[in-house]
């Protein structure tokens, strides 16, 4: 049986009676009832009543090489009937976690070359918790275990995942979080830079709370600052060019180790593999997931350092941490399979060359002159968009985020997904976009701000 075999009021019952959503107000779907999306082609999602959206979120921040590759359903279609699965306990494992385990070391920013599989970006933050604090153990400093985040991160939503990251409302349901985890300032310049200060000013500032943080704790005490490249689910903050090289350089400085989050920006949307390689960044780990397989087969893999991989080889006994499915056969082929769509098509070349800057230049021109925009930003294909009452004090509309809600549902009311995070509207959309799509994009964007701005200003 199929969902043809259902009314969309079927579906929506059936959701509502036994399917709980994340993050979601469960009351208020249950009554608005859910959208049902039912097929994707390309850059195009399309539901159950055949209305067609161009995704501008990629799914969630994963699909990057597009919906529809029968390369990607034909290579789990293989695997599966060879090995349908296996495992990579008991001294064994399978034939494609070693092969994409060797392509992740060889695409990997240098210094880097060991692969940990999990399922999500969550699972592999865990992971990097785990092994960083145990590294420091091994390393005959088991004090060494602060690790320094920033406020509104998003590292994943398990328990670790979670402590983390440094959203407040995620932490208040959570009732007890992991100990020794310090959050401090994140470099959003646009509403934390101060009158008069530069953009390389507050980028020095920003990253000097991350300084003061080790200070406070003492360097003996502090293990690792975890970061994203670019803050993508918190509202795709991008950093002052100031930021993460002095970042880096304190790190160094007091012997703290750095974990980067790259389950957004790795594999190819900034214009490189990583974005630690588009930004001049040595880090000692970096978490990916989501674009690994664009989505197709949930696959994460945390990349391990040769400092902290050679010290687990040669002196730490068994590490007790692992999952059933870690390095999925049919995940890996997938993700195998993924990576050579990526590098055949040149998709990272595009972003870096073409697509990205093209992005660039037509949200500034078309729409960071608009009347509830305060500001639009890029980083390849990765956008945002700050929904303000005043363009010049940059005062926000009322409600905490309501104003961007609006901005939203009249985006896919008109053709086009995206995602309302606080109040700004947030692009992450697949690497396959042209400039076609992205004019598109513009023009839909447009009339949604438009239709919003209507009715905000009532």
């Amino acid at each position: 049986m199929t969902y043809q075999n259902f009314s969309l009021k079927q579906l929506q019952t059936m959701d509502a009676a036994h399917h709980l959503h994340p993050f979601t107000d469960h009351k208020d779907l249950r009554e608005a009832g859910t959208r049902i999306i039912t097929r994707a082609d390309g850059p195009f999602i399309y539901d159950s009543e055949g209305h067609e959206l161009l995704d501008g979120m990629a799914g969630l921040w994963c699909v990057n090489v597009g919906y529809g590759r029968k390369e990607l359903a034909e290579a789990a279609y293989r695997q599966m009937q060879e090995l349908p699965y296996y495992n990579s306990f008991f001294r064994c494992t399978t034939a494609t976690p070693v092969l994409l385990a060797q392509k992740l070391a060889q695409i990997a920013p240098e210094g880097i070359s060991q692969v940990f599989y999990g399922s999500s970006g969550s699972e592999s933050n865990d992971t990097a918790l785990r092994l960083v604090r145990h590294y420091w153990a091994l390393e005959g400093k088991p004090q060494k275990n602060i690790i320094i985040s920033r406020h509104n991160a998003y590292h994943g939503s398990t328990v670790a995942g979670t402590s983390l990251g440094g959203m407040s409302a995620m932490h208040d349901q959570l009732g007890g979080a992991v100990p020794n985890i310090v959050h401090v300032m994140m470099p959003y310049a646009f509403e934390l830079a101060m009158p008069g200060e530069s953009d390389h000013e507050f980028g020095i500032r920003a990253a000097k709370a991350v300084e003061d943080a080790i200070l406070e704790a003492g360097p003996d005490n502090v293990a690792a600052f975890i970061g994203e490249p670019i803050m993508g689910a918190g509202g795709v903050k991008i950093p002052p060019e100031s930021y993460w090289p002095e970042v880096q350089r304190i790190c160094r400085q007091y012997d703290v180790l750095l974990m980067l989050d790259e389950v957004i920006t790795g594999y190819g949307r900034t214009g490189a593999w990583f974005a630690s390689q588009s930004m001049g960044i040595q880090p000692d780990t970096i978490t990916t997931a989501k674009a690994l397989t664009s989505g197709y087969q949930p696959l994460s893999a945390l990349l391990v350092g040769d400092r902290i991989a050679a010290r687990l080889v040669e002196s730490g006994g068994e590490f007790y941490h692992g999952y059933t499915y870690s390095g999925h056969p049919v995940a890996c082929a997938v993700a195998l399979a993924n990576l050579e769509i990526i590098e055949r098509e040149g998709l990272i070349e595009r972003v870096r060359d073409d697509t990205g800057p093209y992005f660039r230049q037509v949200l500034t021109e078309r729409l960071a002159g608009h009347g509830i925009v305060g500001q639009v930003r890029t980083f390849g294909l990765m956008g945002a968009i700050e929904i303000v009452k005043d363009r010049q004090t940059r005062e926000r509309f009322p409600g905490d985020g309501a104003a961007a809600v609006v901005v939203r549902d009249h985006a896919i009311a008109g053709g086009m997904m995206m995602r309302a995070t606080g109040d700004t509207m947030i692009l992450s959309p697949p690497l396959i976009w042209t400039r076609e799509t992205i004019d598109m994009a513009a023009d839909r964007i447009l009339r949604a701000l438009d239709l919003a701005e209507a009715d905000l200003r009532k």
